[in-house]
C-alpha cells in the first residue's frame, strides 16, 4: 500500500464528516486522516487506490482535494 497525501479546502469536522461519507466507500476509515491544523488541511490516505478515485471522492463530497509532493 501506498501513502498519499493532497491538500484539501475542508475547514472543520463538518467538512471532514462530508468528505468522511464518500472516501469510506472505497477506503477504509483507519486509513486516511486530514490534519485540519496543517495550512494545506492535508489529507493523508494509505491505500492502494489510485489518487485520481481518491481526488473524485473528495469532489463528489463538495471539496477539492489536490496532490501534495
Amino acid at each position: 500500500m501506498e501513502t498519499k497525501k493532497f491538500k484539501t479546502n475542508a475547514k472543520c469536522g463538518g467538512c471532514v464528516a462530508k468528505i468522511k461519507t464518500e472516501l469510506n466507500k472505497i477506503v477504509p476509515e483507519n486509513q486516511w486522516s486530514i490534519d485540519l491544523t496543517s495550512p494545506e488541511k492535508t489529507l493523508t490516505v494509505t491505500s492502494d487506490q489510485p489518487a485520481e478515485k481518491i481526488i473524485e471522492a473528495v469532489q463528489t463530497a463538495g471539496f477539492k482535494a489536490e496532490p501534495l509532493n
